[in-house]
């Protein structure tokens, strides 16, 4: 399903349920290619995050990686930023929530930054990458720079629960950018 910035994708499968509880397919290369994401993955990340906790944003400037989002436990606001400058929607971001009882995924194509917050008491995402991890390639956006103005549901207003790395993310007129 088309988003507000075209690259960006929401998957809603198929999901067949009866008395015994679902079944789905996460994955299928033909009918992800069909869509328009004709990546490979090569590597599957878990993360398992408390309610408060915000992750990211995101992303590698070698080894540029597309992500493909699911939520296995609980619910996440979950946040692509486009940082092609080639871009029409460069600087723009769209955010949605994904949870493990909706199903749905989002495909967050490489040249993105990415990043979510945690809306339940626990939460578990679970993310296909195209592209191995580059921690020479690792770099972080500022996940409330005003420029890009992201509209974080954050819990009672409080401040998110964030590491280190992502507390000292570059704003995007000073963070590398990909053409």
């Amino acid at each position: 399903m088309q988003t507000s910035i075209p690259d960006v994708l929401l998957i809603e499968p198929q999901v067949f349920e009866d008395n015994r509880g679902f079944f789905l397919e996460t994955y299928h290369a033909a009918k992800f290619a069909e869509a328009g994401i004709p990546h490979t993955f090569v590597q599957d990340n878990l993360s398992g995050s408390h309610k408060g906790v915000l992750r990211g944003l995101h992303y590698q400037i070698k080894h540029v990686q597309g992500k493909l989002v699911r939520v296995m436990a609980g619910e996440i606001f979950d946040v692509a930023v486009d940082l092609r400058r080639s871009s029409p929607t460069f600087g723009k971001w769209l955010g949605t929530q994904l949870s493990a009882e909706a199903k749905t995924q989002l495909w967050v194509p490489p040249g993105f930054a990415h990043g979510f917050y945690v809306l339940s008491d626990w939460a578990e995402v679970i993310y296909k990458v195209s592209d191995f991890y580059s921690p020479e390639g690792e770099r972080t956006l500022l996940w409330s720079d005003p420029e890009i103005g992201i509209e974080w549901p954050l819990l009672n207003d409080d401040a998110p629960i964030l590491s280190e790395k992502d507390r000292q993310g570059k704003l995007l007129k000073e963070a590398e950018v990909f053409e």
